[in-house]
């Protein structure tokens, strides 16, 4: 706020990115960004740079949209597995586990089928888990709720392409009104293009460093034991999101 502020880093680890999954990449052309699973098991993919390209693997925003379409459906259980009463024809069993058919070997551009595995979409819990408790860890160790929060902002490249409400049912965003949230782009780049233009915009950003209070999470038992109870789809403590269940 206008009088201290505090920090902390999570260590969410590069799934929003598009690594460490079976079909993962970056946010390029080929990328599934979005998808609408329906009620008779038909699946309609978002691709980025057009529908007429051939789809090549998933980008970050487009497991969010999967791993909430999945869990609207019913076809995900809270845990992240897939529900075995659920007689999807595209759900099937991998060396692994189970997994998704999104799209099959002949009709994707990457010479193999492209696929959300239930190791994909741990990683995915996992990494939301971590965001979304750091930082209610902030609000909990200077004695707030998320419903004192006003506005919350976004940044990033990634951030541009969250879908808020697929966010909120996979728990990576807090339940609140959708006004509340706040894209601002890659802040990063245009703060430091700003410092570079402007001594008074240098001034503030020196002024706000010394305003900013680190939160260590590492050591924090209060994070350690919440990051648990986060692992589920939203979350253990459903009042947290009431509009989601």
């Amino acid at each position: 706020n206008r009088d201290w502020l505090i920090c902390c880093s999570a260590s969410a680890g590069p799934a929003f990115e598009g690594s460490g999954t079976q079909c993962g990449m970056r946010a390029v052309t080929g990328a599934v960004e979005k998808a609408r699973i329906y009620d008779d098991g038909n699946i309609n993919l978002g691709i980025i740079g057009g529908n007429n390209h051939k789809p090549m693997g998933i980008c970050g925003s487009g497991f969010i949209d999967l791993v909430a379409e999945l869990f609207s459906a019913g076809i995900l259980d809270r845990t992240g597995r897939f529900r075995t009463d659920n007689k999807n024809p595209r759900i099937r069993e991998n060396e692994i586990g189970k997994e998704f058919l999104l799209v099959e070997k002949e009709n994707s551009g990457a010479g193999r089928d492209i696929v959300i595995t239930e190791e994909d979409i741990a990683t995915l819990i996992r990494t939301k888990g971590a965001i979304f408790t750091a930082a209610e860890a902030i609000l909990e160790h200077v004695g707030l709720t998320w419903s004192n929060i006003e506005r919350i902002f976004i940044s990033g490249g990634f951030g541009n392409f969250l879908d808020v409400r697929r966010s909120i049912i996979i728990g990576l965003l807090p339940d609140l009104e959708p006004d509340k949230f706040i894209f601002m782009g890659n802040g990063s780049i245009s703060g430091g293009a700003m410092c570079l233009l402007s001594i008074d915009a240098l001034m503030m950003s020196k002024r706000l460093s010394r305003m900013m209070t680190y939160f260590d999470l590492s050591t924090d038992s209060w994070f350690m034991k919440e990051y648990t109870s986060s692992l589920f789809l939203p979350h253990t403590d459903l009042k947290k999101f009431p509009t989601v269940i």
